[in-house]
């Protein structure tokens, strides 16, 4: 008979050879020479941190480790939709794109009508939309704040918060550092209420003084600065070779993630070049914003996972693709639960080059370029023989975050959101410069595109959008209000008009942001970023660099008069654009 030892004989061995194992893996500093006992060796260290971290202060980096030149996955793991989404059949056997002619696309028929007719010198249309200042001095405070707050981004907290929005602010410095504080804040309104908006207030006394005669926004509490550690520039040469010193970041954009997260993606130096974009949860830097999302009394939940809970920076794929200073990328999400980044719209000398996105595969690393190469360009260069010195040497740049947009009314019982009636839209800016190639004026464009991949560009406004107490650069006063009701209107009208408020109307402004407004009861944080055309919008706008205001609209008039872009071809554009129905 063959005898077999207890098994707790061979315990102690084993306890002692794991022990060995352990501190052979963590411990020891074995020499390349000596091969190690694992199917792999360990992947190098990465690129571009030449900096100690110990030589960075007190504080510890909180950055997340890319691969400078990873590989991206296979292209089946690009999407998680079939190559059947968004096709309708138009026989038994042919399957046809239905983003493939937008013009043609009977669900973004509404986008593409005007009920407004454009201003004859400017070109812009003029809603009747104010815009409204913002104060950061809370009430109460012992003093006012005199610091110089400009280009607010602005989400709004969720129905259940005390206070309705969230907002992260620029202050004007001496250019040798950067600071940016947050805020919770309210919107007070003057007049009898009858056009406020759910939770708001009656303006006191005092919220006049701070935000004008016409009402605003306010901070409920003193301003927090937010802290940042520093990053380390990998490469900042000739006229960039003084940022790599500048502590602090600039740029802010918060937005909300279709998993329901705040996030906050900033402009800093960065480990690949010289300036890169960010990545930071919310809550890891203002943690009521944690007990705000564990505390919703419908779901009761500890809030939705970090995805970034420390700083990563968010790269292009592949690496010879980067900038040395990288700006202005946006964000946007399917209703897969995934997340893209929205590159570049077109050449920044404004030629158009197309559009550049990816899908971020996590950790900051993202893919190669997925545009679809049949897209034909949307966006239109600058008319070199326009008469107008006003309307020359324009650019195109990407300005605010993304929103998805379902193509009907949310009080229509019968609209149900699929991918035919759903899209994305931002904001993008054409950037005017004067004579001393200064920034003149920012013109305010709104894009559209698909829900569903490959997420084609469906149209672009054809006139800049004004708010009705903002003013374009270039032109004289007589030129801006010529034929313009809104104006009239506001000045007869003394329930909308204030004594004085003329004295607070913008005339160079530089839209940051766009949310959906407070107060939509129901919504789980999943949901911040999708809307309907009866929702409002808000709008966090900078003045002249050195203050801050907001606007709310409506979705549908915002994305009103649409240019359709020419869609999928092979050659040249080969769809002929409808004319847009113009009503006066």
């Amino acid at each position: 008979m063959i005898y077999l030892p207890p098994l707790r004989r061979f315990l102690l061995p084993a306890l002692v050879l794991l022990a060995l194992v352990v501190f052979y893996r963590s411990s020891l500093r074995v020499p390349t020479s000596i091969p190690s006992f694992v199917l792999h060796q360990p992947p190098p260290p990465p690129k571009g941190i030449h900096i100690p971290i110990a030589d960075l202060g007190t504080n510890v980096l909180p950055i997340q480790n890319t691969s400078e030149n990873h590989l991206p996955p296979p292209k089946e793991y690009f999407y998680s939709y079939t190559e059947e989404t968004n096709t309708k059949s138009s026989n038994s056997s042919v399957k046809t794109s239905t983003w493939a002619q937008p013009i043609l696309n009977p669900n973004l028929a509404i986008l593409f009508k005007c009920p407004t007719r454009p201003n004859r010198y400017t070109n812009h249309v003029r809603l009747p939309n104010s815009m409204y200042n913002i104060s950061d001095t809370a009430p109460n405070s012992l003093r006012t704040d005199t610091r110089v707050f400009w280009n607010p981004t602005i989400i709004s907290l969720p129905y259940w918060s005390q206070n309705q929005y969230l907002v992260v602010s620029r202050i004007v410095t001496d250019g040798n550092h950067q600071t940016n504080v947050l805020c919770e804040a309210n919107i007070c309104y003057v007049g009898d209420g009858i056009d406020a908006r759910i939770g708001e207030k009656a303006c006191t006394p005092d919220d006049l003084d701070h935000v004008g005669p016409a009402g605003g926004m306010r901070c409920v509490s003193t301003p927090v600065t937010l802290s940042v550690p520093p990053t380390p520039a990998e490469r900042c040469e000739g006229k960039f070779g003084t940022y790599v010193d500048i502590p602090g970041f600039h740029d802010p954009r918060i937005f909300w993630s279709g998993k329901g997260e705040p996030l906050m993606m900033v402009n800093t130096q960065s480990r690949y070049a010289c300036f890169g974009l960010w990545l930071i949860d919310l809550r890891s830097l203002y943690p009521p914003l944690h007990n705000l999302l564990s505390s919703n009394p419908d779901r009761p939940s500890l809030g939705p996972l970090k995805s970034y809970p420390t700083l990563t920076e968010l790269t292009r794929n592949p690496a010879d693709t980067r900038s040395a200073i990288e700006k202005n990328w946006m964000f946007f999400y399917p209703a897969s639960g995934e997340s893209y980044i929205h590159y570049d719209l077109s050449n920044p000398h404004g030629g158009p080059r197309g559009r550049t996105f990816a899908k971020v595969l996590g950790n900051g690393l993202t893919t190669t370029n997925l545009t679809d190469r049949l897209e034909l360009p949307c966006l239109r260069g600058v008319d070199p023989d326009d008469p107008d010195a006003a309307k020359k040497n324009g650019t195109w740049h990407q300005a605010t975050n993304s929103l998805r947009l379902v193509l009907c009314s949310r009080s229509d019982t019968t609209c149900k959101p699929d991918a035919d009636n759903t899209v994305f839209f931002a904001i993008v800016h054409r950037k005017h410069p004067n004579f001393l190639k200064l920034p003149l004026r920012y013109e305010r464009y709104f894009i559209v595109w698909s829900a569903v991949p490959p997420f084609s560009m469906l149209g672009i406004s054809q006139h800049p959008v004004l708010m009705a107490n903002e003013t374009a650069s270039g032109w004289s006063a007589a030129q801006n209000w010529h034929g313009d009701q809104v104006r009239h209107k506001r000045v007869t009208n003394s329930s909308v008009a204030q004594p004085g408020e003329e004295a607070y109307w913008a005339y160079f402004t530089y839209t940051v942001s766009i949310a959906y407004a407070w107060g939509r009861k129901g919504d789980d944080v999943t949901d911040k970023n999708v809307g309907y055309l009866d929702d409002e919008v808000i709008l966090g706008i900078g003045i002249d660099d050195a203050g801050q205001g907001f606007a709310t609209v409506k979705a549908g008039d915002l994305l009103q008069c649409l240019r359709a872009c020419p869609g999928r071809g092979a050659e040249k554009a080969v769809v002929e654009v409808a004319t847009a129905v113009q009503v006066g």
